[in-house]
């Protein structure tokens, strides 16, 4: 338990950056790629531990599946609380350009602050697997230039497993966009999770461009390309089907509804009908 120890003050460590960020730059909306830079790193810092605890700490600290698809879902929990708005995902910023409900500078600017979130919070990572402050992490330092690829079957199934499960995480999360912050953080933060769990032999279904090339695209074994292909294309063009399923069309691309009719919810009573024909 003292390796567990050591991850949860790791998690506890880059969890309070991210909200010191966001106490301090909350109230400038025009600096909200900041909070977007913070988001993202806080997201890969963490993601590396866990993945670290899911590849060795079953058989160097005794932590089973049951304790790492845990921990997974308690920092996604814990990662939508504190960051709130900020999603740290360039797919869910390119969907808010897609609604309209973005211009396209912040968008550029937020994307940008994914990456540099990205790449910061794996330094950060590498540096703390130096320090082997657990058994865990000295095999994880060990192993670090021999990592292995989150991406495990070939090119085709890999766009296929990542397009398909962000279209399934994507009408979830456009299904619960406008709902409480009580009920979409939990369901999202689970949603994830189940994912990642499903397709773990697979992609780990990261559904986030940024993730992926914070976690992944230093292993060897596929080119940097074959990676975009995978964890870039997969999630976004999953995250367009979505958007285009759920909605009929893609504001910012079709004006106009190309699947569902526009036609009013409400009727007005026959009383109100008669009385306008008989005018």
């Amino acid at each position: 338990m003292s390796g567990l120890n050591v991850s949860l003050g790791y998690f506890l460590a880059v969890t309070a950056f991210g909200a010191s960020v966001r106490a301090l730059f909350s109230r400038w909306p025009r600096l909200s790629f900041v909070l977007e830079f913070a988001s993202s790193f806080m997201l890969v810092a963490c993601w590396l531990e866990v993945q670290t605890i899911v590849d060795i700490g079953q058989w160097a600290g005794g932590l089973g599946p049951d304790v790492t698809l845990t921990i997974l879902f308690v920092m996604l929990l814990t990662h939508g609380i504190v960051c709130g708005g900020a999603t740290g995902n360039p797919s869910l910023v390119l969907m808010r350009f897609l609604l309209l409900e973005s211009s396209t500078l912040p968008t550029v600017l937020a994307v940008a602050a994914h990456f540099l979130g990205a790449h910061l919070g794996l330094q950060v990572a590498v540096y703390y697997w130096n320090l082997e402050l657990t058994d865990m992490h000295m095999i994880k330092n060990l192993m670090s230039r021999e990592c292995s690829p989150a991406l495990k079957v070939s090119l085709l199934q890999g766009v296929f497993t990542e397009g398909v499960s962000a279209l399934i995480f994507y009408i979830i999360y456009l299904f619960l966009h406008r709902r409480s912050a009580l009920l979409r953080v939990p369901v999202v933060a689970l949603t994830l999770a189940f994912l990642f769990h499903v397709a773990n032999e697979y992609t780990s279904a990261f559904l986030n461009p940024s993730l992926a090339y914070g976690v992944t695209f230093s292993c060897p074994g596929f080119t940097f390309m074959e990676y975009s292909v995978v964890y870039w294309l997969g999630p976004i063009s999953g995250m367009a089907l979505g958007l285009l399923l759920y909605m009929g069309h893609i504001p910012r691309i079709f004006a106009r509804n190309l699947f569902y009719s526009q036609k009013t919810r409400y009727r007005l009573p026959k009383g109100d009908q008669g009385e306008k024909k008989k005018k």
